[in-house]
């Protein structure tokens, strides 16, 4: 069994999973469509995809089965529902949403339609997430009562070339984008560890000083100056989670953009930029080894040549021991991977759940827990850190 796919967006980020769709058994045909018809063009041959599709609108009119959309973070949300009422499966890069409004709609009409979305959020196949995931199942860690996630990634490092090959002449207006509004990195490393979700927040935002006309509110499509930002929130059960995000941060984002901590009554765990580590009553254990991801491409491999160097890291990285690679295709074997093993589990989870029906780990009940609370929090930051409640839209049906 296997169904077609249209890929929206031939930007940086689609070129990873594109090959990784067409690898796979369960899916047939791949087809791209990009704002830059050249840009679909080149992905197309450097991929041997089956072609290219004229726009969106064209996708969503055709007899495509599923589309896959790597474009710009505001606008997954309205392409995303537009897709699921055109009665297509939606794979969609993070974050699933930038408002309330949009994370209910979309929630809603997965509910509705029954088709298959799946956020492809990378930290919930982190190996930090993958190990405290099976520590909590184990009991190891007692009761959990507080956790932290981090994304530490400074600007420097990559992100004003990628905002310049998405943004165009005017990418100063969108590299300002609200670090809370970008939360899934951090939030679903705790959540996708810890079986809890967000019930209320406060937030501080950190204005930027910089002056070069990014985080200039000025200047920014979305009126922010906030270049880094913390987030404390409650959680249902009781306990606590806090969450930093960071565009503007002395520290080593290509060896670990994302980190987390887990605390429990009867055990720890704690991650830095090389170390991470168990902790209970008895003592400390280095797991280091345990969670630390192979490369699967060198860094200079050609396929790499349009990524700025300095965020390549993320595009070779490969599982860890803790990764159960069992599971995946043969086909993903020798394939290149990333974001520390989690695209192979990204692609097979959105894949196995089109053609078997069942619900991906990151469905849309996930997806809006690991989203909604970074939407609320930056309400909070901007309120002066008010403390506000975290709505929250329940489990899928069944």
């Amino acid at each position: 069994m296997s169904f077609s796919l249209g890929i929206v967006g031939a930007g940086q980020f689609a070129g990873s999973f594109a090959r990784l769709f067409r690898l796979h058994p369960g899916v047939g045909p791949v087809y791209v469509t990009d704002l830059l018809p050249e840009r679909a063009e080149r992905l197309v041959a450097a991929e041997g995809l089956a072609g290219t599709v004229p726009s969106f609108e064209d996708m969503l009119a055709g007899d495509l089965d599923a589309v896959a959309l790597f474009t710009q973070r505001w606008t997954h949300g309205p392409l995303a529902l537009r897709a699921l009422r055109a009665g297509k499966h939606v794979y969609s890069a993070v974050p699933m949403a930038v408002t309330r409004e949009e994370t209910e709609a979309l929630v809603e009409a997965v509910a509705e339609t029954g088709l298959t979305y799946t956020m492809g959020e990378t930290s919930h196949y982190n190996p930090a997430t993958v190990y405290a995931r099976q520590k909590a199942a184990d009991g190891a860690f007692g009761r959990l009562f507080h956790a932290e996630g981090d994304y530490v990634h400074d600007m420097d490092l990559g992100f004003y070339d990628a905002y310049r090959y998405s943004g165009g002449e005017r990418w100063k207006e969108t590299a300002s984008f609200p670090p809370l509004l970008y939360p899934t990195h951090s939030i679903g490393g705790v959540l996708g560890a810890w079986g809890t979700y967000a019930t209320s927040v406060s937030a501080i935002g950190v204005r930027d000083e910089r002056g070069d006309g990014v985080f200039d509110r000025e200047i920014s499509r979305f009126g922010n100056d906030f270049s880094n930002a913390t987030a404390l929130f409650a959680t249902a059960g009781g306990g606590s989670f806090r969450t930093n995000e960071f565009r503007r941060v002395g520290y080593p984002s290509h060896l670990r953009e994302s980190r987390f901590r887990f605390f429990g009554t009867e055990g720890s765990f704690e991650q830095l930029a090389t170390v991470s580590l168990w902790q209970d009553k008895r003592g400390v254990r280095d797991v280091s080894e345990h969670l630390r991801a192979a490369a699967t491409l060198p860094a200079d491999d050609p396929s790499l040549a349009g990524i700025s160097p300095a965020l390549r890291d993320a595009f070779v990285s490969g599982t860890a021991p803790v990764h159960e690679r069992a599971r995946l295709p043969r086909e993903f074997a020798h394939a290149p991977n990333g974001h520390e093993g989690s695209h192979h589990f990204l692609a097979d989870d959105f894949v196995t759940a089109v053609n078997e029906g069942g619900l991906p780990p990151v469905n849309a009940w996930v997806a809006a827990r690991y989203t909604l609370p970074g939407v609320v929090a930056h309400e909070s930051a901007l309120r002066d850190g008010e403390r506000l409640p975290v709505p929250d839209l329940g489990d899928p049906p069944g």
